[in-house]
């Protein structure tokens, strides 16, 4: 290991393996077609938006004890879960129907989230830190993040073709399958040395050698690392604020394939072909661009951040005018302008791949190292914990009063809620 600061981003092997590990779990075809196969499966806003919550909500409870799990037993075994609870959610969705499969699926998938989010990040990290990289870990997520929105970007393309020609939203299911197994053996591919399980002051017995076992002193560590975090002001107010902005975005963003089918039947594009195939080609390929832009702002955030006096006054910034742009995308679709509202949502795309690896570097400077994994799915899990709330109350406002309403009042509160936890420099 170089014993000296990088001063660049060292892109060797297992750079370009972390890029393909977020290219290959993007490869989930459903994406952009997820709240329109519900609809089309009989469901309505407000069951969607409970479907998502229930996911949320598992992921909220099953996030500390997976990253505890992670940071006792092995990041990279935490991962093969993550993958393999995947699998099975498509599998679910493609040969079932009807709510209750679809709850079940939900289960697997939040599952597979929980064992992922935070997990991935901080093998990332203790990859940089063994690397001497630590203080590029901006710029470090931003470009293997890049690598994940173009995941998204040929995801997208491919589930349109599919689409178009088969006439089916199921089948993008079960076609996802491959290259999550893909993702499987890449994970499996990585060092053992990156999955850094916090030592415990117990010890094996002679018959029990080499066996890996979970101790609650690892999970002792693990909580009193995250708890400590807690016990801090601006480190709670950091959290909350990425959860805040993280579970408004995940709660809307998908509300554009709607607005997208609305483009369509108000206008003569592709005239010539029937509804369900307009529409599958207009949203694959305003996916490829929201991907394409979405990629290079991540790409570039921390040139962005550079352009900011500090992290805080860029994080707030970004946080303000996503909250913004959902109030002007409710606002175009209350005057009959659904191209405007679709162009308002791509930008919020655009503008949370900006935030992203500011607000992980900013949050993962305040996580004690020994507890990276659990730090980080806290982060995650307050995220979740607001999309569990806000999914299913902006899906029954969208079945009471609409989508425009609906956006306006989540942009609204969003703001609100803005004001009460923007970051400062100055309460460190």
């Amino acid at each position: 290991m170089c014993e000296e600061i990088m001063t660049s981003v060292i892109k060797d092997p297992q750079f370009y393996k972390f890029s393909l590990y977020g290219f290959l779990k993007n490869l989930n075809f459903s994406d952009p077609f997820i709240i329109l196969f519900f609809v089309q499966e009989g469901l309505s806003y407000a069951s969607i938006g409970l479907l998502f919550s229930v996911k949320a909500i598992l992921v909220n409870v099953l996030e500390i004890p997976s990253g505890i799990f992670a940071d006792g037993y092995g990041k990279r075994r935490a991962m093969i879960l993550c993958f393999l609870a995947y699998i099975g959610s498509f599998l679910v969705f493609f040969f079932f129907h009807g709510f209750p499969f679809f709850l079940l699926a939900m289960v697997f998938f939040a599952f597979g989230e929980a064992f992922r989010t935070g997990t991935h990040k901080s093998l990332i990290l203790e990859y940089l830190r063994q690397t001497n990289q630590l203080t590029l870990k901006t710029e470090y997520y931003g470009k293997t993040r890049s690598f994940s929105q173009i995941g998204m970007a040929v995801s997208a393309g491919a589930a349109a073709v599919m689409v178009f020609f088969s006439g089916s939203y199921r089948l993008l299911f079960i076609v996802s399958v491959i290259p999550y197994i893909l993702g499987l053996l890449l994970i499996i591919s990585y060092p053992a040395s990156l999955d850094q399980v916090i030592p415990a002051k117990d010890t094996l017995s002679k018959d029990d050698a080499g066996k890996r076992i979970i101790s609650w002193v690892r999970y002792r560590a693990s909580l009193e690392g995250l708890a400590a975090m807690f016990r801090k002001p601006f480190s709670r107010r950091a959290l909350l604020n990425s959860g805040v902005y993280g579970g408004v975005y995940k709660s809307i963003k998908d509300y554009i394939q709607p607005v997208l089918v609305q483009v369509v039947l108000l206008s003569s594009l592709l005239g010539g072909m029937e509804i369900e195939k307009r529409s599958s080609l207009l949203i694959g390929l305003a996916y490829i661009v929201i991907y394409l832009l979405a990629s290079a702002a991540a790409g570039r955030s921390n040139r962005i951040a550079d352009m900011f006096r500090t992290q805080e006054s860029a994080i707030n910034t970004l946080f303000f005018s996503s909250a913004a742009v959902i109030i002007i995308s409710g606002s175009f679709l209350l005057v009959h302008v659904p191209a405007g509202a679709a162009g308002a949502l791509i930008l919020l795309y655009i503008l949370y791949n900006l935030r992203r690896p500011m607000q992980l570097s900013y949050i993962s400077g305040l996580i004690p190292d020994a507890a990276m994994a659990s730090g980080l799915s806290g982060e995650s899990q307050l995220q979740s914990l607001m999309t569990a709330i806000s999914a299913p109350l902006i899906g029954l406002a969208i079945d009471a009063f609409g989508l425009p309403a609906a956006l306006l009042i989540a942009g609204i509160g969003m703001l609100l809620l803005g004001s009460l936890l923007h970051l400062s420099a100055a309460s460190k």
